[in-house]
């Protein structure tokens, strides 16, 4: 990647470095700080940062690319996964009219802490007997709502909950460690405007037990629509990471399972990769992980 940025911990101290060709420089401040201010301005700030770039790593810990920044998720934007949640579910008539409509479906994912970088556990619920990754390309807006750069995600869901009962979206979908992003963030004036090509394996016991591929061309909606809706009523003067759907969605007979290795790539924003471990309680107990 021509320029990202990482956020890396170095001893006690997070950190956030500009990588340009395998030459690592720091970053002055948070990206918070990038954010709130107007997308050129972030610009001058990065693209400084990158030329004086030529140490090693400033950390040897990979962080998940954010600091106080939501992460938001939109759903059904693609027609795979309109059909997956058609599948799931007896509610299809329900799915159908939110690929169909003006108005996406727009949810909260995670709490910038709860967010998980590459490399880190991700987990799936013991109170669940159908769960999958989903692969998806992260838009990091800034406080206008300016598309800043790009990272890959992995929104993990609860097909068994979701499928129940739609209402249930928000336990199928937010629980610790059901998020991660990373590796890093490419800039948008360097990555383009897409479309962005992603892949999904997903490895047990060293062995390939499902693969993917999708591409954001695919979508049903545009980044940029998908950023006005989520911004209609809702500011984020710290900037917003939002998830903008996914079109690689396993058949009915597969669920992730602890032990799993997940990996997401895209040759435009690098590879996530996150082991797989159980969340909670399957009895209703005091949620633990369970390794």
């Amino acid at each position: 990647m021509p320029i990202s940025l990482h956020r890396l911990r170095a001893g006690n101290a997070a950190r956030w470095a500009v990588c340009q060709d395998g030459a690592w420089g720091e970053l002055d401040g948070s990206l918070a700080d990038l954010l709130a201010v107007p997308l050129d301005q972030a610009r001058a700030v990065v693209e400084a940062a990158a030329r004086e770039a030529g140490g090693e790593r400033p950390g040897a810990e990979v962080l998940p690319p954010l600091d106080r920044q939501e992460v938001w998720a939109a759903g059904v934007t693609y027609l795979r996964s309109r059909d997956g949640r058609k599948e799931e579910s007896g509610h299809g008539s329900l799915y159908d009219h939110v690929y169909d409509n003006d108005r996406p479906e727009i949810f909260f994912k995670s709490s910038p802490w709860r967010v998980v970088g590459d490399r880190d556990a991700v987990g799936v619920r013991a109170d669940s007997g159908w769960d999958v990754p989903e692969a998806e390309v992260g838009l990091v807006l800034n406080a206008a709502g300016e598309v800043f750069g790009y990272t890959l995600a992995n929104d993990m869901s609860s097909r068994s909950i979701e499928g129940e009962n739609p209402l249930y979206l928000p336990q199928a979908k937010i629980y610790d460690r059901s998020c991660a992003i990373g590796p890093a963030i490419v800039p948008s004036w360097v990555a383009g405007p897409g479309p962005f090509a992603i892949g999904l394996r997903v490895l047990r016991a060293g062995r390939e037990a499902y693969a993917g591929t999708t591409s954001t061309s695919a979508m049903a909606r545009s980044f940029a629509d998908l950023a006005a809706w989520l911004f209609r009523a809702l500011s984020f003067p710290a900037g917003v990471v939002l998830l903008t759907g996914t079109g690689v969605v396993p058949d009915a007979d597969f669920t992730a399972c602890p032990g799993d290795t997940i990996e997401i790539t895209s040759a435009a924003l690098g590879t996530l990769t996150n082991p797989v471990i159980a969340i909670g309680d399957a009895t209703g107990g005091k949620e633990k992980e369970a390794e």
